[in-house]
């Protein structure tokens, strides 16, 4: 039986929200989601690479634009191909064998961002890969970055690099990991949108400062994600402060979105009973 979803919050920033579309409202078909999200009040929503192919065919991507245009909503960040990530994929950017699968994937995903305004990117860096250099795999992944980032420059758009959780390969654990990667991209290639996806918890679960992770990478931060934890539920279900986070960020400069990508405690619309409803639309104060 699905567990009461925590009252609503008073929440002291005043930074906007998105809705997941890859991990929420999953008990409808794909396609249907957005305006589902819609329906629960949001105009902004995201996704994971949401075909099975890194080069899908042109009526499954007309078909997804169609979707999120029709429902009225903003496509607000989109992930690059990662692979197969039931199975345990977390991207093809430092990944030798699938290095040209995702370059060609590169042009798909920010043709669809040109299209819906989408300016923001997650290129999941990566697991480590048996019999493969992890120095070969850094550096190839600073060139497939350095593409990623050039194609999105050309729509004015940022390239996101996450640090995960629970995927023992993934190399990018902590903020620092990410920065660093962008900091290499950047002195190669001169690259100057290659930010950090801060995660709240995914940050939270691999152990780092997230106080200290606002006062000190504020301005590399590109996107916001929150879940609670432990359980990876909606905010209020587990004991990350959430609402002090967000306010810090807000104060340090920060005024992106926050995308909610947590696994429902109860139904998908249920589960944003925490957030007022006159929140979940942009805000322009």
């Amino acid at each position: 039986m699905d567990q009461q979803a925590p009252p609503e919050q008073t929440l002291t920033h005043t930074l906007s929200y998105a809705v997941n579309c890859s991990i929420l409202f999953t008990e409808l078909p794909l396609l249907e989601r957005p305006s589902a999200a819609r329906a629960a009040g949001f105009d902004a929503v995201e996704f994971w690479w949401p075909f099975a192919d890194a080069v899908p065919g042109d009526r499954d991507v007309d078909g997804f634009v169609t979707a999120v245009r029709d429902a009225g909503v903003a496509l607000v960040g989109l992930n690059f191909a990662a692979g197969d990530m039931p199975s345990g994929d977390r991207g093809l950017v430092s990944w030798p064998a699938r290095s040209t699968e995702f370059r060609d994937n590169v042009a798909v995903t920010v043709g669809i961002g040109a299209q819906l305004g989408t300016r923001a990117f997650n290129a999941l860096y990566g697991n480590r890969v048996d019999g493969a250099d992890p120095a070969e795999q850094d550096e190839l992944a600073v060139h497939n970055l350095a593409a990623a980032a050039a194609a999105a420059a050309e729509i004015d758009a940022v390239v996101l690099l996450e640090p995960v959780s629970g995927a023992p390969r993934y190399p990018l654990l902590r903020a620092a990991d990410a920065i660093a990667v962008a900091d290499r991209v950047h002195e190669a290639t001169g690259a100057g949108n290659v930010a950090l996806l801060a995660d709240l918890y995914h940050l939270t679960v691999n152990g780092d400062d997230v106080d200290a992770v606002i006062a000190r990478h504020a301005d590399r931060i590109g996107h916001v994600q929150i879940a609670d934890h432990p359980g990876r539920g909606e905010p209020g279900t587990g004991g990350i402060d959430l609402d002090r986070h967000l306010a810090a960020l807000q104060d340090a400069g920060y005024d992106g979105w926050v995308a909610c990508e947590y696994k429902p405690t109860a139904t998908s619309a249920e589960s944003f009973d925490w957030l007022p409803r006159a929140r979940r639309t942009r805000r322009t104060a």
